[in-house]
């Protein structure tokens, strides 16, 4: 006879034999299940078949029953392993917890883009920021990564903060390199600080990406002229602190820099210095 007794504290059956009188075999293992029923997680319940009922050697007394598992069977279908866990133990599931930040993280972008539309920039750099901070360290974040950086640098470039704008769209270019917004949005930033050299670089890349892009063929026409204008200006700052500096030094010997007189080379358009009474 076979009893099923459910052991105190534990989810599984264990299954007994009464002790026979008259039958004679030897001692056998019985197999436990999980009660849940699931078929497909690799223990089985001992059938009646599969189960002797035996006597001890000695005093004819039945032996307790041996809960044991069986060796997996390798077979052409892949069976699923099922880990028993201890009371208090927890198994954690990576998968579930990148998903459930990635969809946070999602939230966050949707609620930082109305604070956005309602003018409420330094609520949706918050909002961006939050979003950034679940999934910096998932891999299959990195378009959701560069879109809040961008979005960043537009609330910054909004604010007046085009030193930010610029950090935020070089971190999402740094995750996505063909991505012409972050381009537009730092040549933009780059021209209201009159980096104009900068921004005509930037709108000559977009121009790489998109061959047909009205808005940086017209910028860079534009801008060019500005870029000139502004290197020679740069030069000839550049030239008078080296006048300054050079008298400071040559009155000591009661010379100036008038003294000297720079001549071009027409072939490598270089100068050299050549003294004159």
């Amino acid at each position: 006879m076979v009893l099923i007794e459910s052991s105190e504290g534990e989810d599984e059956i264990v299954v007994k034999n009464e002790p026979k009188p008259s039958s004679s075999s030897s001692p056998q293992p019985t197999e436990t299940k999980q009660v849940d029923g699931d078929d497909s997680d690799g223990f089985e319940t001992a059938s009646e078949r599969e189960v002797s009922d035996e006597e001890g050697e000695e005093d004819g007394t039945k032996n307790d029953a041996v809960t044991s598992q069986e060796e997996p069977q390798h077979s052409e279908k892949k069976e699923e392993r099922v880990e028993l866990m201890s009371e208090g133990e927890v198994i954690v599931d990576d998968g579930s917890i990148q998903e459930k930040a990635m969809a946070e993280a999602n939230e966050a972008k949707v609620e930082g883009n109305k604070l956005f539309v309602n003018g409420l920039y330094e609520e949706a750099l918050s909002k961006y920021a939050s979003a950034l901070e679940l999934v910096q360290d998932f891999p299959e974040s990195i378009e959701l990564r560069s879109i809040c950086h961008l979005n960043r640098g537009v609330c910054f470039l909004k604010l007046g903060k085009c030193e930010e704008t610029i950090k935020e769209c070089t971190k999402a270019l740094e995750l996505n390199p063909t991505y012409t917004k972050a381009l537009v949005r730092r040549a933009e930033a780059h021209e209201k600080l009159e980096h104009f050299e900068d921004a005509v670089t930037d709108l000559k890349k977009i121009l790489e990406l998109d061959p047909l892009n009205d808005q940086a063929k017209k910028g860079i026409r534009r801008l060019e002229p500005l870029a000139a204008e502004k290197r020679e200006k740069m030069k000839e700052e550049a030239i008078t602190k080296l006048k300054e500096m050079g008298n400071s030094i040559l009155g000591r010997f009661g010379m100036s820099v008038d003294n000297f007189k720079a001549v071009k080379d027409p072939n490598t358009g270089s100068y050299s210095l050549s003294f004159q009474n």
